[in-house]
């Protein structure tokens, strides 16, 4: 969570309440379970290890001063370092969804790019893992761990070619006759139509 918001944060400084909002929109449906609180706790450890800075902004006379939070120089160094990084998520896959949207939205990094790499990776795992499966001195337990391993890494890899495809498809102007919008939705509420 916390390089997501760093990553968030890159585009432009912004009110936690936003970068709550821009979360709870990047990741749908799944969004909805978001702790209110959990952005604010996030700054605050963003805060106190030097990512980030608040300054207090006045408020409206109906509400009472906010904070906007900007990167520092060290938290752009860790944006750039997580964007690079092509370390794989565990069962949930949002980690990696959401370094998708963020680098679109702050232009930091162009997505397919990131889906690339991190396709290239899942392929040296694959390989390495099908190289250990085929051992003949591996033991039936273990060998069916790794059967679960390969199965897994294969769901990723076509997970990845549905992610390259709708980031693809929303990089072009148009889709299938109509211009492509921010926010517009397609198949099943999916940002290009992908399902």
């Amino acid at each position: 969570m916390q390089d997501v918001v760093l990553a968030m944060l890159a585009k432009e400084p912004a009110y936690g309440y936003d970068l709550r909002s821009r979360l709870r929109g990047a990741l749908g449906p799944l969004g909805e379970a978001m702790n209110a609180g959990q952005i604010y706790v996030t700054l605050a450890r963003l805060a106190k290890a030097g990512l980030v800075t608040s300054q207090r902004a006045e408020g409206l006379p109906d509400r009472p001063d906010r904070r906007v939070y900007a990167l520092t120089s060290a938290g752009q160094q860790r944006v750039a370092v997580w964007l690079a990084e092509v370390s794989w998520p565990k069962p949930d896959l949002s980690e990696f969804h959401l370094k998708l949207v963020a680098a679109a939205a702050a232009r930091l990094a162009d997505p397919v790019a990131l889906v690339d790499a991190q396709r290239r990776e899942l392929l040296r795992r694959l390989r390495d893992t099908q190289r250990a499966a085929l051992e003949r001195s591996v033991d039936p337990v273990v060998g069916l761990l790794l059967e679960g391993v390969v199965l897994r890494l294969r769901a990723d890899l076509e997970w990845l070619e549905a992610c390259e495809r709708m980031w693809t498809e929303r990089d072009r102007p148009e889709t299938e006759g109509e211009p492509m919008t921010e926010g517009s939705e397609g198949r099943e509420g999916m940002p290009g139509g992908a399902a």
